[in-house]
């Protein structure tokens, strides 16, 4: 079940710091509990808050990469043959056109949204619309533009926990342009930008880049190697030189001390944790994180003029929290508006992703947000 937030319910207890206002809580009964407002704790650091190569490195044999069997891996070919994507120079196609071809696409892969090992919430709809946006930005001088890219996902309802598959499953590489959540949000910006930026235009190339920053090291080696915790996306990122960190940069920054721990904390509010091997993973990859420091530009810190002598179009802002045993609670991408930062982000209290009317220092003291970091990829 998923709760949604709403204005009005945008009410906070001492307990519950007010930068968990665009998170979805994932167990009713442990927000109750602890007198929360149900529809807004965090209780999910993956959502707010993969490679054998870089970011950079131009994917080939995806299909052995991933290990998929050849029955399915001839399925998904017909299928990127149908939606105009197996050749870069091929025109897309629409969502029908695909859907109507079923003598050349199992009906299972249909139905599953499942190709060359990736689950899609509806693989017609999501292949086409991903073809679409990297064909058209193909098209431009400066392709690969983040902010150009986000923008053409404004208005896409918003949706949590959407990489949470049944808890007995596998872990998939899970895409859903359907719906998102801020951190499934700005991993399809990013993945698009760098995909768009090789003058990729498939979205099997999509996936490459999309795993590649989802999975530590690049990897899939199921639930425990995906990045949930921010601080060791930044950090595997930025080792592999997908993304590079410039909250340091800011005058004013400083550093926080932390031991990240919420998930094993919280084992209930998460499904998949209820298997012993997700959870020995978890804490395995908790443990390299006892107190972590890492930047941060603290809420008095974060003004206009500070944050524009670092902050580009296209960065990554990440809003830091208090609560015990997390980082961060929010991200989006930064849009420079009449020379003053600005937030596209997928919002709950919103119910889509938007440019936010407030600006980034608007924003965090509205929701009371400890402070921000801030991140940029690597092209």
């Amino acid at each position: 079940m998923t709760f949604h937030v709403t204005e009005e319910n945008l009410r906070f207890t001492s307990k519950i710091p007010q930068d968990f206002a665009d998170f979805p809580i994932k167990n009713l009964t442990f927000a109750k509990s602890n007198g929360m407002p149900a529809d807004n704790l965090i209780g999910n650091p993956e959502r707010c808050p993969d490679s054998r190569a870089k970011i950079r490195e131009k994917p080939e044999n995806l299909s052995h990469k991933m290990k998929i069997s050849s029955t399915l891996y001839n399925v998904a070919i017909a299928a990127a043959i149908l939606a105009g994507t197996l050749f870069t120079g091929t025109p897309a196609v629409s969502a029908a056109d695909v859907a109507s071809e079923s003598n050349n696409v199992s009906a299972h892969a249909a139905t599953e949204g499942v190709a060359l090992g990736v689950r899609f919430h509806n693989l017609a709809a999501d292949t086409t619309r991903i073809t679409n946006i990297l064909i058209e930005e193909c098209k431009q001088q400066n392709a690969g533009n983040i902010v150009r890219i986000a923008e053409q996902l404004i208005g896409t309802p918003y949706g949590a926990a959407t990489l949470d598959g049944h808890p007995h499953e596998p872990e998939m590489l899970t895409v859903n342009l359907d719906s998102l959540d801020c951190t499934t949000f700005v991993e399809t910006v990013l993945a698009l930008a760098a995909t768009a930026d090789h003058y990729r235009r498939s979205w099997r190339d999509f996936t490459y880049y999309l795993g590649d920053l989802r999975y530590r090291g690049g990897n899939n080696k199921g639930y425990g190697s995906r990045l949930h915790y921010a601080s060791e996306w930044i950090v595997d990122n930025s080792a592999r030189g997908n993304l590079r960190e410039v909250t340091a940069d800011v005058d004013g920054a400083r550093h926080n001390v932390k031991t990240l721990d919420f998930m094993s904390a919280h084992r209930d509010l998460y499904p998949a944790l209820a298997d012993s091997l997700n959870f020995d993973a978890i804490r395995r990859a908790e443990s390299g994180y006892s107190n972590h420091r890492y930047p941060v530009v603290k809420a008095g810190q974060a003004k206009d003029k500070r944050l524009m002598s670092v902050v580009r179009n296209g960065d990554v802002v990440l809003f830091t929290t208090s609560a015990k045993g997390l980082d961060v609670s929010h991200m989006g991408i930064v849009k420079i508006v009449d020379g003053r930062p600005r937030l596209i982000h997928a919002s709950s209290s919103a119910g889509k992703v938007i440019l936010d009317p407030l600006t980034i220092p608007e924003y965090i003291a509205r929701h009371r947000a400890e402070g921000i970091r801030l991140v940029r990829l690597v092209k």
